[in-house]
């Protein structure tokens, strides 16, 4: 029995060490995720600044053909005011040379102000541009160092499962198996008994039993938290 139970300690330090593997990887993937985060926000902001670019030129475009065909119909209107020879006639031309100016005031009025508009949202994409290159410059480093590291203890845990599986050989079946559920809901497994308790709750067991675990070396189950218990030097 006492080569179950060096056996079975020899499995929890392998779990253990396993553990912290495991806590050690998944203490880097906060970091990658912030990373990640960052990067999409900033793409994301870059994206936001270039569409909002692409509309404003679009009504630029629109307004400037708008400004074209006004100016095509002022030309229009000027020689339609030049032919004219009736008074009636030319006072309706010049209110339509007069109208088709105010629309072209207009028209480049809002183009003016659109310009400066563009202008700036034009100033707005190349900060963001060089806010994403800045992160981007800023993960070139990092990135790769924590890649690297998640790269090495992933090998660790390779190996330590290994180690893990060949050692759980030295196991019984019926006791591996109530090993496993046991660690499968706490951290720890297998405890040496601590004077006369439990050396995981400190409830006391019985004198039969403890004799019993001293003199064959026999694994007991905690009757008040479940684990298992052995008596060290039996």
């Amino acid at each position: 029995m006492q080569q179950e139970v060096e056996a079975l300690l020899a499995l929890q330090q392998d779990d253990l060490k396993i553990r912290e593997i495991e806590k050690q990887l998944r203490s880097l993937d906060p970091q990658l995720a912030d990373f990640d985060k960052k990067r999409e926000q900033a793409a994301a902001a870059l994206a936001r600044a270039e569409a909002a670019v692409q509309v404003e030129e679009k009504k630029q475009r629109e307004l400037q053909g708008r400004l074209a065909q006004h100016k095509i119909l002022q030309e229009r209107n000027l020689h339609q005011l030049e032919d004219v020879k009736r008074m009636r006639e030319a006072t309706a031309a010049t209110a339509q040379v007069e109208s088709t100016r105010r629309l072209m005031a207009e028209d480049e009025s809002e183009l003016a102000i659109l310009g400066r508009r563009i202008n700036e949202m034009n100033a707005a994409v190349l900060a963001s541009k060089q806010a994403l290159a800045a992160v981007e410059e800023e993960q070139q480093t990092a990135r790769p160092e924590i890649e690297a590291k998640r790269s090495a203890l992933q090998a660790q845990l390779d190996e330590a499962r290994r180690d893990r599986d060949g050692r759980a050989g030295s196991v019984s079946r019926p006791m591996l198996g109530k090993y496993d559920r046991i660690r499968g809901k706490r951290t720890q497994a297998l405890y040496a008994l601590r004077g006369g308790s439990c050396g995981n709750c400190d409830t006391a067991v019985p004198l039969q039993r403890r004799n019993i675990m001293a003199g064959s070396g026999q694994i007991e189950v905690c009757e008040a938290c479940g684990v298992l218990l052995y008596a060290e030097g039996a």
